[in-house]
Order: C-alpha cells, then sequence, then structure tokens
C-alpha cells in the first residue's frame, strides 16, 4: 500500500515582539527547541529560474546535520492568496553535517546555479496536543524577526487552514502582516 503523502501548509509572518509571542506559547502549553543556526543555500537550474518558478533547491546546514530540500513550483493550488502555502517537500537527510561540502560539490557538479545564502537562528515550539503542528520563530541575518505556523498532515488543504488559522487567533498572530515571499527571495532583494 502507498502511504498518503503528506503536505506541509505553512503561513509566514512579520514579527516585531517576538517575546509576547513567546509568552502566549508558553501559556499554551508550547515547548521550545532551539534556538538552532541554519544556513540555507539555494540554487537554481541554469534553464529554469526557480525565482520566477518559486520553486526551491536548498542545502540546509544545522547543528551536526545536513539534508538536501526540494519544494516543487509554486501554482494557484500551493500558493494561496491569504498567504497560505502548501506543498509536499522532498528531504533528503545526509549522514553528518560532513557531507554538507559533498551535497553542494554535486550540485554544482549537475550545473546547478548558486542563488543565495539564509542565515538564521531558528526556535521551534511544539505541544504535545497537536503533534503535527510547529510554531517557528526565526531570526534572520539582515531582514529581522519572522513566525511560521506549519502544519503537516495528509488532510484536506481546507481542513489544515482553518486550523492554522485557529492557531493564529490562538496565538494573536493574525494581526501579524503576511509575508509571501521565501527567505531567500527576501534576502535577495535586499542587497
Amino acid at each position: 500500500m502507498i502511504p498518503v503523502p503528506l503536505v506541509e501548509i505553512e503561513r509566514k509572518r512579520a514579527l516585531e515582539k517576538r517575546e509576547l509571542l513567546e509568552r502566549s506559547l508558553e501559556e499554551w502549553g508550547f515547548v521550545p527547541t532551539g534556538p538552532v543556526v541554519e544556513v540555507d543555500t539555494y540554487y537554481s537550474r541554469p534553464d529554469v529560474d526557480f525565482l520566477e518558478t518559486v520553486e526551491c533547491l536548498r542545502v540546509r546546514e544545522r547543528d551536526g546535520g545536513c539534508e538536501v530540500t526540494y519544494k516543487p513550483a509554486s501554482d494557484a493550488t500551493t500558493h494561496g492568496t491569504d498567504g497560505v502555502i502548501a506543498k509536499q517537500e522532498t528531504n533528503v537527510a545526509l549522514a553528518d553535517s560532513g557531507q554538507v561540502a559533498h551535497a553542494h560539490r554535486l550540485l554544482e557538479a549537475l550545473g546547478m546555479v548558486l542563488l543565495a545564502r539564509v542565515e538564521k537562528s531558528r526556535t521551534c515550539y511544539r505541544a504535545s496536543e497537536w503533534p503535527e503542528l510547529s510554531v517557528v520563530v526565526d531570526t534572520v541575518a539582515g531582514l529581522g524577526s519572522f513566525v511560521e505556523t506549519e502544519i503537516v498532515s495528509a488532510g484536506t488543504r481546507e481542513d489544515v487552514v482553518r486550523r492554522l488559522e485557529e492557531t493564529e487567533r490562538l496565538l494573536r498572530l493574525d494581526s501579524h502582516p503576511v509575508v509571501t515571499l521565501p527567505y531567500r527571495d527576501l534576502v535577495l532583494s535586499s542587497r
């Protein structure tokens, strides 16, 4: 039997006062892991501009580990007008952080084009009552702080978005501005 693919559904918002959010998360029973420093290096194909297609091919380095991730091109079904993004991710975890140089060499050997590096400090919050839900607070070098509410689920988009919106209301995030661009694009536009 083929497993039902899980889809990551998320929305990112700008965050000015992270301390207020952290207090709300604690009040609602969310427990932090981190902070962890992540360095994401983004690539594109020479014949397809991933900035235009809003595809993602990245190598992520973090404490003791690394992975290669691919997210497919965006369209009206993956990027809603409400800032909600729903995509199936393909992640390949590498043996250890020593493999990161090999991952970069492999992508370069395949002709991939380096786009950008994004450095961030990430703290992930989870609550035992909602194991598929995470609230991620990122401080991105040169950009500021952001919060992503994410749910990984095989459920219908409508049900998952409703749960995501309920979480944002619960944590009083619904008044923060929605950010629709990936960090990669924000870093490139700030140069």
